[in-house]
């Protein structure tokens, strides 16, 4: 990477310092409610204003241009502040592996999720000894579990630098820091030099991004001539009317609920990949498949669709009686001040997400798993 120009270093200073104001150590700490009590309330309290001013008091017919204008110009601030506020939780109730997945007839919850990654992976052709970049890796669960199945050298990108704390901590105790690694920035314009990766891959990520064209197009420049790009993108479906208050609300809802400042519907994809320069091998949604299971099971409360017993206390914590209960017990944490305050109100817009995401996935109006696979031309 290139050295950071004296700006870049003042930002990086100011999202360090802030780290370990609102963090301190727990970012070493495998221990969840530890971690979520542990955070520093003044830090924590700035965290939650800065991020809920963009929802706080505009319901979906109060939605304007401007309103998601503004979250699209603040959106580098708005998701590392996001994540600030929700990695502990992500990790307490879905693991680290911040995705969805697909899942068959007799399938475990983890082996689901390591499969998925494994598929994009397949589909990509990740082989061993690439150089491969992550963009958005979360806590790096993804990045860990493809470079063991591939055997390929990743690194994770990421603008939070708790996350990158934490999945720097997971790699060495897993034996992987030589083989993942991590870097901080913002992938709208990244550091990396052009014609740096073999290949470049993005699971639930890139939502993230204020313009996939933008975003598509920066991974495009990191890439080499002849490497690929594939991701697993959240996107409203063909069937979404902004016009229609009911399908504004679930959007919304999602967009509250997981730090996205502009989602965008399939055909806005597929058109950025092109316009980025890809040629694209495979665009498809895997929600639309005739899978027996859902993709948004786990967080829809309905239990009979579990797999393995193993299963049972991650999916109980993630219906609606393990959510609401695990709410309930910080929200009194946080009312006789053992817990930051603003930890209840993270939680409950997680459930408002987890409702409007199963919403949207029963009325066949978003989804998760996108998947598109595009290549640079050899000559680019």
């Amino acid at each position: 990477m290139a050295p950071p120009t004296a700006l870049e270093a003042q930002d990086l200073k100011r999202d360090a310092e802030f780290k370990n104001a609102l963090h301190g150590k727990t970012g070493q700490d495998s221990n969840y409610y530890r971690n979520i009590l542990g955070k520093n309330k003044e830090a924590q309290k700035e965290a939650v204003d800065e991020y809920f001013k963009h929802w706080d008091n505009k319901a979906a017919g109060d939605e304007t241009d401007a309103d998601r204008k503004s979250r699209r110009d603040e959106y580098a601030t708005l998701t590392r502040h996001y994540y600030n506020l929700a990695t502990d939780l992500y990790e307490y109730g879905w693991g680290q592996s911040f995705h969805f997945s697909r899942y068959s007839k007799g399938e475990a919850f983890k082996q689901a999720t390591a499969r998925h990654e494994h598929y994009l992976a397949l589909k990509m052709g990740i082989q061993e000894g690439m150089n491969v970049l992550d963009v958005g890796c979360g806590v790096g669960g993804p990045a860990r579990e493809i470079a063991k199945f591939t055997g390929c050298n990743v690194v994770g990108f990421n603008n939070n630098d708790y996350q990158i704390e934490r999945g720097t901590m997971y790699a060495k105790k897993e034996g992987l820091d030589k083989q993942v690694s991590f870097a901080k920035g913002d992938f709208m314009q990244m550091d990396f030099a052009d014609n740096t990766f073999d290949a470049v891959y993005a699971i639930e990520a890139t939502v993230h991004a204020p313009s996939l064209e933008g975003i598509y197009s920066e991974i495009f420049r990191v890439l080499k001539p002849g490497g690929v790009f594939g991701v697993y993108e959240w996107l409203m479906t063909d069937k979404y009317d902004n016009d229609n208050p009911r399908h504004r609300e679930i959007r919304l809802g999602i967009e509250l609920g997981d730090g996205i400042s502009n989602m965008e519907k399939i055909e806005v994809a597929v058109a950025a990949m092109k316009t980025a320069g890809f040629e694209l091998e495979v665009n498809e949604d895997l929600a639309d498949r005739p899978d027996e299971l859902p993709w948004y099971w786990p967080i829809s409360g309905q239990l009979k669709y579990m797999q393995s017993i193993w299963d049972f206390p991650t999916l109980v914590r993630m219906t609606h009686f393990g959510r609401g209960a695990a709410h309930k017990f910080v929200g009194a944490l946080e009312t006789i001040g053992l817990a930051p305050k603003g930890t209840q109100k993270t939680a409950d817009s997680l459930a408002v997400a987890a409702d409007a995401l199963v919403a949207g996935g029963r009325e066949k109006l978003f989804t998760p798993m996108y998947l598109m696979v595009g290549r640079k031309p050899a000559k680019a």
